[in-house]
């Protein structure tokens, strides 16, 4: 039997600046009931990522918000609770996309199967899932990285940046890290293998960056975008290239910083120093190369060649904090929500 009632955090309120917990509300509605060709998804571990800040926004973007009232977006793990649907038996584990809920209905479509006992079901949410596949293609496809290149990421112990870095070093580039405290950066240095890690809070951080990066940077992988881009631009090299997947130190601005305007300098400096900088969706892109993605990482994996570390946290009614508290950096690792016990 199913649990009788279905735990959901939906959207509240539209965040202005960083999100409180007045902008979600947890509710409890009834199970829903599955038809013909339907399965229902009972919930085991949620993803957390910063994206999701931009679907609580009704600002125009790459994907429609989410609606007041309507159940938070992100992928989860779970397993199949109830089957009426031929090719998924009951105890199954899938991907799936069924939001920040206990309990989702699902006709098969856009579920990857995980099998009946995978040894950890939580990394599809992370280094082989979305997270892992932007590193590896924004890296490997955009960013170009060539043997004695000079690689800058940010968020170096994040889920995109750690793999970004580690790759990094696979290809024969100098990694430098940049990540928020002490602690972050020593783990970038003796667990993932970054050749430096600078601790972004510095006062100096800007000439220490310029220090660890003496011939330049070739490669930035940009995740965060403010004062640490500010620190990487005038360090670029003639021919870099800088893959854009996400800018969460301003995901919660509510204006453009304060300051000369420099995109003046910025356009320069793409000019003169031919520089290549382009964005990307993962799923939008790269949607068609993701069994290229599986089949190398997962190789990786089982060689010893890539770290993983998840930031585990207990029980649904804890994402909000947790979310508020990632776009603050104050995770470390992948943020995943663990919503119930696997049976």
């Amino acid at each position: 039997m199913t649990q009788q009632d279905n735990r959901r955090i939906v959207l509240a309120s539209r965040p202005v600046g960083a999100p409180t917990q007045d902008n979600f509300r947890l509710k409890s509605v009834a199970a829903p009931t599955i038809k013909d060709g339907e399965m229902l998804l009972r919930s085991v571990y949620l993803s957390l990522d910063p994206y999701m800040r931009g679907r609580m926004s009704d600002a125009k973007s790459y994907a429609d918000p989410v609606a007041i009232d309507e159940v938070m977006v992100g992928a989860t793990v779970c397993q199949v609770e109830e089957s009426n649907h031929a090719d998924y038996q009951v105890g199954e584990w899938v991907l799936a996309y069924t939001g920040w809920q206990d309990l989702g209905v699902s006709n098969g479509e856009g579920l990857i199967k995980l099998g009946k006992e995978p040894t950890h079901p939580s990394y599809a949410l992370g280094i082989m899932g979305m997270p892992g596949f932007t590193a590896y293609m924004g890296l490997l496809d955009i960013g170009q990285p060539k043997e004695g290149d000079t690689l800058v990421v940010a968020a170096a112990t994040g889920a995109v940046g750690a793999t970004v870095g580690q790759i990094g070093k696979l290809k024969g580039c100098r990694v430098i890290g940049a990540a928020g405290g002490q602690e972050k950066c020593q783990y970038a240095k003796e667990v993932l293998g970054f050749d430096e890690c600078i601790d972004h809070k510095a006062d100096d951080f800007a000439e220490q960056l310029a220090k660890a990066c003496d011939n330049g940077i070739d490669v930035y992988f940009e995740n965060v975008g403010g004062k640490v881009f500010d620190a990487v631009m005038p360090l670029l090299n003639t021919g870099a290239r800088i893959p854009v997947c996400g800018l969460i130190s301003q995901y919660n601005a509510t204006s453009l910083p304060e300051g000369p305007d420099r995109m003046s300098s910025l356009m320069g400096t793409l000019l003169v120093k031919r520089i290549k900088m382009q964005g990307f969706i993962i799923f939008d892109d790269y949607a068609h190369r993701y069994n290229e993605f599986a089949v190398q990482m997962t190789e990786w994996l089982s060689q010893g060649k890539m770290h993983y570390r998840e930031h585990l946290v207990e029980g649904l009614d804890e994402a909000p904090q947790a979310f508020m508290g990632l776009l603050e950096g104050q995770n470390f690792g992948k943020l995943v929500i663990k919503t119930n016990e696997a049976k």
